[in-house]
């Protein structure tokens, strides 16, 4: 059973506009894979994003090799995303606060600026032949506090360049693009390797890469964004409570709250493949940085056909879909475990990153259709901190795991709690609708969109 509530729209934010050259139609007619692409700012932040992302995948590539060249030890790679995304887990309420206090296009100039002069610094010491392992983790420790503010801020700002009818297709197609940069960035990565015996030509074209995001950011027509309420400035105590407004915004709504154990647990658990993969290529499969590459390139292009489906497909995510999804995810990066050839290990793992795709832009819409424009930067605060901030738990335990007990191992490790954590979701949800349920008051305001069945 599918009910809609209505979805909060506050009183005079401007109109979005797409391009004066495209003529006005009925929403059926402006749907379409493509349609948020419509709007000027969303176009130059999805292409300059799209250029950027692809070095940002070459940097990751060529860190992970880097790593390994360094040190044969697993557990350093687990290490170095606990450091590139744990500050997420911590300060992650404060980046959603900044969102939500600055423009948020400001906001992310500077921190892309900020990204760009890390991957110069990686690109210097690699360049020069001295670089150290402590220096990556200093690195990606400081690339993760950038990236506390960046992403809920990144994930706040979509909602300014098109209408809310619009944000599923917006939120897939930037999936879409990422997993583009995906299927590209670790190929090329692999390749260059393999062709210049050394990870510094990638660094440096990360660093150059981001001038793309940071010129489109630049050539936005400001009077054309819908700018959201932005939070009074707080002192003390006060911007400390602040700072929590999102915690209790999920916490106070069970429908949401079971969205954010699904996306917890799957944050932790499912999405380590910055340790799995190279793990799988070296020791599983028996191969160098080229098969590396084809491995995060199947990911990449499985998760870009979900992406697409899902911005074809429109509407509000429901419960079904977000379940299936998660169960589909767990059962193949387990089935990981099992595969020993190249082949059938690309196949699993792009129909892995078609589920992880399909289940993650649907939660990230889901939450922001689910919070009033004036808390979504800390709401998606929430979203990145419990999404990705959680993600070096996961390094962690799944580097453990394989340098303990094996690569196979550590891939049921992290699919089998995904699958579990989908079931317990669907069981909540239904326990919600029994009829004792339904007696209970809702605490739920009218400015949320409906969690559908």
């Amino acid at each position: 059973m599918v009910r809609v509530k209505q979805i909060f729209l506050p009183a005079r934010v401007p109109a979005l506009r797409a391009d004066a050259s495209i003529p006005a139609r009925d929403s059926a007619a402006r749907s379409g894979i493509f349609s948020a692409l419509r709007y000027r700012n969303y176009r130059l932040f999805w292409f300059g994003q799209l250029i950027s992302v692809t070095g940002t995948f070459m940097q990751g590539t060529a860190q992970q090799w880097l790593v390994l060249t360094l040190t044969s030890d697993p557990l350093a790679l687990g290490i170095v995303g606990a450091l590139q995304f744990g500050p997420l887990l911590v300060l992650g309420p404060f980046g959603g606060a900044i969102a939500d206090r600055w423009p948020r296009r400001n906001v992310l100039i500077g921190t892309q600026v900020a990204s760009g002069v890390l991957a110069l610094a990686l690109w210097a010491l690699t360049a020069a032949n001295v670089v150290q392992l402590w220096q990556v983790f200093v690195l990606a420790a400081l690339l993760g506090l950038v990236n506390a503010v960046d992403m809920p801020t990144r994930q706040a700002f979509v909602s300014e360049m098109v209408p809310p009818d619009g944000l599923l297709n917006a939120v897939s197609l930037n999936s879409a693009q990422f997993n583009a940069s995906r299927i590209v960035g670790p190929g090329l990565a692999g390749g260059l390797i393999a062709l210049l015996g050394g990870t510094s030509a990638l660094f440096l074209f990360n660093a150059v890469s981001y001038v793309a995001v940071i010129g489109g950011l630049l050539l936005m027509r400001v009077g054309d964004l819908a700018p959201m309420p932005h939070a009074e400035p707080q002192h003390g105590l006060a911007r400390l409570r602040a700072m929590g407004d999102g915690i209790r915004f999920v916490t106070e709504r069970p429908k949401l709250l079971i969205t954010f154990l699904m996306i917890a647990v799957i944050g932790t658990m499912g999405f380590n493949f910055n340790v799995l993969l190279p793990l799988a290529a070296t020791v599983m499969l028996h191969s160098d940085a080229v098969v590396f590459g084809l491995l995060s390139s199947a990911l990449g292009a499985g998760a870009l056909i979900g992406a697409l489906m899902l911005a074809r497909r429109g509407g509000v995510p429901t419960n079904r879909m977000l379940v299936g999804m998660a169960v589909a995810f767990g059962l193949l990066e387990a089935a990981m475990a099992l595969t020993r050839s190249v082949p059938l290990a690309m196949i699993l793992i792009a129909a892995t990153g078609f589920a992880m795709s399909s289940f993650s832009a649907s939660a990230n819409t889901r939450t922001q259709l689910s919070s009033p424009p004036e808390m979504r930067g800390r709401v998606m605060s929430v979203y990145t901190m419990v999404f990705v901030g959680t993600t070096p738990i996961g390094n962690l335990i799944v580097s453990s795991v394989a340098g303990t007990a094996g690569v196979p191992a550590a891939f049921v490790i992290a699919g089998l709690p995904c699958l579990a954590v989908a079931l317990l979701a669907a069981w909540l949800w239904r326990r919600q609708e029994s009829p004792k349920s339904a007696e209970a008051p809702s605490r739920e305001p009218l400015h949320t969109v409906e969690l559908a069945d």
